[in-house]
């Protein structure tokens, strides 16, 4: 299994989707004194934090979701196409093992994506406040500063989201038959994750409760990626809530096992 694992991850490294990745990345770093002239009003101090935050976050959840879903299906893809996937079965390798290795390869490669784009964002905000607080040492007297620490909470949060993410393509690819499909139902998949929030919502104000229940259910089988974003919860006097970000940590490992397994019994079933 690490062997498969480490071959994914350098496989996926070598893509040109990933290199394209990290010039987008570098390109936050040479737009930082461009964010700088931007007028952000009296709470010059607090908005333009905010505004590098949700930058940051908001090309971390784009790019890392792509790259997850890409990657995780053209990996797979890759193996079945080439025939490899059939030499790897035919020694004493497991189904389960196949899998799980594909998932930690793509998964790692991922994890480089966001520590590398959460290095950036983390350099950005520091200069940013280091700045700010020369020009003016009374900028954050009344809150509004951002704590680094708890940015790369929230970033390592979204990871494990592209852990969710990467193991629910990989059960679609575990019946697809191309490469195409497993792409799009994924990118498909997300869109109902990040939707889940205004489901719970509609199905709440449903007077049957049979009916209720079923969309509830059925609801329940997709996984809510809005748990995940917490960054709105940085720079605000009480700061991030530990209790919210351990339980959406807990939540992402729930679903990856549960996914896991069922991609583990749909690769199982499937004629290679």
């Amino acid at each position: 299994m690490s062997l498969i694992a480490g071959n994914t991850f350098l496989e996926a490294v070598r893509q040109r989707l990933f290199l394209f990745l990290v010039v987008v990345a570098a390109a936050l770093v040479g737009g930082a004194q461009f964010f700088q002239s931007f007028d952000f009003g009296p709470d010059l101090g607090a908005a333009s934090l905010k505004f590098l935050l949700d930058f940051g976050q908001g090309a971390l959840v784009f790019f890392g979701s792509a790259l997850t879903i890409t990657a995780t299906a053209q990996l797979f893809f890759s193996e079945i196409e080439n025939r490899t996937a059939l030499t790897l079965l035919a020694k004493p390798v497991w189904r389960a093992e196949f899998v799980l290795g594909k998932f930690l390869g793509v998964w790692a490669v991922v994890g480089v994506f966001c520590t590398l784009l959460t290095g950036l964002l983390v350099g950005l905000l520091w200069l940013r406040t280091g700045a700010l607080l020369a020009a003016n040492p009374g900028t954050f007297l009344h809150g509004g500063r951002i704590l680094l620490g708890e940015v790369v909470i929230v970033c390592v949060l979204q990871w494990l989201k592209f852990g969710v993410l990467a193991m629910m393509t990989l059960l679609i690819a575990s019946f697809s038959n191309t490469n195409l499909f497993s792409v799009v139902m994924g990118f498909f998949v997300l869109v109902i994750c990040h939707l889940q929030h205004i489901a719970h919502h509609s199905y709440a104000k449903l007077t049957s409760l049979p009916l209720r229940l079923l969309v509830e259910t059925f609801a329940r089988l997709f996984p809510d990626f809005q748990l995940f974003n917490l960054a709105e919860q940085l720079g605000k006097p009480s700061g991030l809530d530990a209790t919210l970000a351990l339980r959406a940590g807990a939540y992402a490992f729930v679903y990856i096992v549960v996914f896991g397994l069922l991609a583990v019994f749909s690769f199982r079933r499937r004629e290679i």
